[in-house]
């Protein structure tokens, strides 16, 4: 079995006419769970244009994804609040824009998506580091941070209005 006919790659062979042992690929074939035929999905963006839409329905478990995802691989920078003042840039790197600029409040989450997947700025992507279903929970932790900002008690469900008007005893009181 040691020495057995076989075609080394990068080798030279006579059996095919090109001379080479290694075959061409098949016109169209794609290596498994590579192909990406949901642009929206593995994009952000739609015939080009960064969308406002998730590809995918939001729960209360994707956005607590999300915030999980978030701590670990944004809140260096971003800090847990959005505002970037992360540990990083206390430690001098340079600041990052706080989601609650106009520009950033009014973009699209597509935008979100694409900066996480590719950069932006002094931002490196995150692609290899971070899935494309957690790369969107993200997405949509940064907006719910972003409703967060300006939220009422009128945006809070009667329900937890009364766990958030509930006044928690003073530490030692029965």
């Amino acid at each position: 079995m040691h020495n057995q006919p076989k075609y080394i790659p990068l080798r030279e062979t006579h059996f095919f006419k090109s001379g080479r042992s290694e075959r061409p690929l098949v016109a169209g074939t794609v290596a498994r769970g590579q192909l990406r035929e949901d642009d929206l999905l593995y994009t952000g963006k739609v015939d080009g244009r960064e969308v406002n839409e998730f590809p995918f329905p939001v729960t209360e478990a994707v956005v607590e994804r999300g915030q999980q995802r978030f701590n670990i691989y944004c809140s260096p920078c971003h800090g847990t609040t959005g505002l970037g003042d992360g540990m990083i840039v206390r430690r001098g790197y340079r600041r990052p824009p706080s989601y609650f600029e106009a520009r950033l409040m009014n973009a699209p989450v597509g935008h979100f998506f694409d900066v996480i997947t590719n950069g932006f700025g002094a931002m490196p992507d995150y692609k290899a580091q971070v899935p494309v279903r957690d790369r969107w929970a993200i997405a949509a932790y940064i907006r719910a941070l972003q409703l967060s900002e300006h939220a009422t008690m009128q945006d809070v469900p009667p329900a937890e209005r009364d766990k958030l008007n509930a006044q928690p005893s003073a530490p030692g009181s029965k």
